[in-house]
């Protein structure tokens, strides 16, 4: 199992150099390791010892929000596996992380995956994370979330009703079911799909 002994020796050269904070937070007033600076430092190390990161995305999920002046977010969070593999005999150790990034662009999703790597470094090779708190130097600052509209329940039933399948109609039935506040409401929905699926089987 080389894999164990390469990760070793990667955490014994970053024990005696280290990995600078060279970038500053301006806006939460504290220094930060950016990805670039993991991959500057840890990239050599890991051709020395024969040691290989390999990624693989098990999800991933965004969220569209809006930041206080009005400007739209994508809030990502991925969750990731990286397998550490010995190039020498082909043993490996796995390490999940999840990362997460807000983007007013196209960007969210590579800065999610960069900080899932960044803090999966961290964790395998024992790097001390103070500081390092978002995935780069910019903090957006988020609105408060509107509070949801109420259920117009007589256009939900319709919409349910006019579902061209009894899955469809299901479907649409739990996001109506979702929103409902009151009870009279959940039983009105869940009395729908009952007499839905009463329909299918005399159909069928």
């Amino acid at each position: 199992m080389n894999v164990y002994l390469a990760i070793n020796k990667v955490q014994a050269a970053l024990a005696k150099q280290g990995i600078t904070k060279a970038n500053r937070n301006q806006q939460q007033g504290y220094n930060f390791r950016g990805i670039d600076d993991v991959y500057n430092v840890i990239s050599p190390l890991l051709a020395e010892h024969g040691l290989c990161i390999l990624p693989r995305v098990l999800s991933r999920h965004c969220d569209e929000r809006v930041n206080a002046k009005g400007t739209a977010l994508f809030y990502v969070t991925v969750e990731v596996e990286f397998d550490f593999v010995s190039a020498e005999d082909g043993s490996k150790h796995t390490v999940k992380t999840f990362g997460e990034a807000m983007d007013s662009g196209d960007k969210a999703t590579n800065k999610a995956m960069s900080a899932a790597y960044k803090y999966a470094a961290f964790q395998a090779f024992a790097i001390p994370t103070e500081g390092d708190h978002d995935a780069d130097a910019q903090t957006h600052q988020v609105a408060p979330q509107a509070a949801p509209k109420p259920l117009d329940l007589d256009a939900a039933l319709k919409w349910v009703r006019e579902a061209g399948t009894l899955d469809q109609a299901k479907d649409r039935a739990r996001k109506a079911f979702q929103r409902a506040t009151m009870a009279e409401e959940k039983a009105r929905i869940a009395a729908l799909v009952e007499e839905l699926e009463q329909n299918a089987m005399t159909e069928a």
